[in-house]
């Protein structure tokens, strides 16, 4: 067996994980691959066992089996075409103000994130849906990408999140708490893009000029049908997972079991349901299972043996010891999460650093919940920040021809929203009663 001190060693494990990523192999392979070496090097063949136990602990959590149902959830919502049928009547209510269509995009984007909690579908729809109307009556393409790529990135904050449901069992933090939690930042977040958009739009006119008056002259009983029509089924299906786990009725398991149900019947009551959107939606489903699976599983051997080697000793004493106390401490994770969220897929930075600085919010004396969102409020400049942006690929991946959109319009866009987002979690560190007033009502 190799003799190194938990130092070298967790110099050594980091830089493995970033070459590997670097060279473009899987985070999951980089991680089991890392992982692996390691143990084997310093610990011997025994380290298998370890790893065994482990995945067990994965495959045997209970509130894990929500993932796969809340993807299904999201899959079948998508196949509806309600968030098609909501921009159609918030198009005729909201179009007469200036910037009024991409209001209305976040609008749809924030509602979407609590039917959904699934960004690439978010914003897929989003962009199918909204682009088109404002590029058409001349919405600035910055502006117009800006405001897709943040309203449909709200549906991993925004419960029911799949980011929330992997982060509950690896923190050991009740997935129903962290549901509440949410879901005031993620309103916080949708007032200040609509904000930012009513002000931008007041100081600069041309950027989004309103629906001519006859576009608007529907009457208002059919505007009021539209509205009601649109917005009342994903009521039901937020209502069904959400409200049940406030009022207490079910665990996150059993709602999101419910949720799933909801979503066939909304799909059956949108005439959208047939055997060919089943056999998609469940093979779209066990694929994206089967990713966060294989993270998981190679996050938790990482994890297994960085903390056997006493590098998690190693990685706490270093960021205890900075200056300025506990929010020293607490400035160098945030940081260490932002920069990680530029270069790896989230899932792989809640395996990784999860049971990694956990311990260490403990240690400092701050709420668990709070941190918890904070760390996840923290990983929403990920979907936006170059080079490693979910949102600005899934919009370039989608975008048509005739809408001719190059990656600066979309850079462009999304960089105002940094701030915002910067804003808002300066905001719920003020304030922490944003992030707590929920779960401490909702009943258990």
């Amino acid at each position: 067996m190799i003799d190194l001190s938990p130092e070298w060693i967790t110099i050594l494990m980091f830089t493995a994980i970033l070459v590997g990523i670097l060279l473009g192999y899987p985070l999951a392979i980089v991680l089991a691959g890392v992982a692996t070496i390691t143990g084997i090097l310093i610990e011997g063949p025994q380290v298998f066992s370890m790893f065994r136990l482990r995945m067990h602990g994965i495959m045997s959590n209970y509130i894990f089996l929500a993932v796969p149902l809340f993807i299904f959830m999201g899959n079948m919502v998508e196949r509806t075409g309600a968030a098609e049928k909501m921009f159609n009547a918030l198009h005729l209510w909201l179009g007469g103000i200036r910037g009024g269509l991409a209001i209305a995009t976040i609008i749809i984007g924030t509602i979407l994130a609590a039917c959904v909690g699934v960004i690439a579908a978010s914003v897929v729809m989003l962009a199918l849906i909204a682009i088109p109307s404002m590029l058409k009556r001349g919405y600035s393409k910055s502006l117009t990408c800006g405001a897709v790529c943040a309203g449909g990135s709200l549906g991993i904050l925004i419960p029911p999140s799949i980011m929330l449901v992997i982060y509950g069992p690896t923190a050991s933090l009740s997935v129903g708490k962290l549901f509440m939690a949410a879901f005031m930042p993620g309103f916080l977040l949708s007032a200040l893009y609509i904000a930012y958009i009513v002000l931008r739009c007041k100081f600069n006119p041309e950027l989004a000029p309103p629906l001519s008056k006859e576009e608007r002259a529907v009457p208002l009983r059919k505007k009021l049908n539209m509205l009601f029509t649109s917005l009342l089924p994903p009521m039901f299906l937020i209502l069904a997972v959400l409200g049940s786990i406030f009022f207490g009725i079910a665990a996150p398991t059993e709602a999101a079991a419910l949720g799933a149900l909801a979503s066939v019947l909304l799909a059956l009551a949108f005439r959208s349901l047939n055997f060919q959107a089943l056999k998609e939606v469940t093979y779209t489903t066990m694929r994206v299972t089967c990713m966060v699976v294989l993270i998981a599983f190679g996050a938790t051997m990482f994890t297994g043996v960085f903390l056997s080697l006493g590098c998690g000793d190693v990685l706490t004493n270093l960021i205890t010891s900075v200056p300025f106390g506990r929010w020293g401490s607490f400035a160098v994770i945030m940081f260490i999460v932002f920069i990680l969220g530029m270069f790896i897929d989230w899932i792989g930075i809640i395996f990784i650093m999860v049971p990694l600085v956990t311990p260490m919010a403990d240690v400092l004396g701050f709420h668990p919940i709070w941190f918890a969102m904070m760390f996840i409020i923290n990983l929403q400049f990920s979907f936006i920040t170059p080079p490693f942006s979910y949102a600005l690929f899934y919009l370039k991946g989608i975008a048509k021809d005739e809408w001719e959109l190059s990656i600066n319009d979309i850079i462009n866009g999304i960089l105002p929203y940094l701030g915002l987002i910067a804003i808002g979690l300066g905001l719920c560190i003020i304030f922490p009663q944003i992030v707590l007033w929920l779960p401490r009502i909702m009943v258990k």
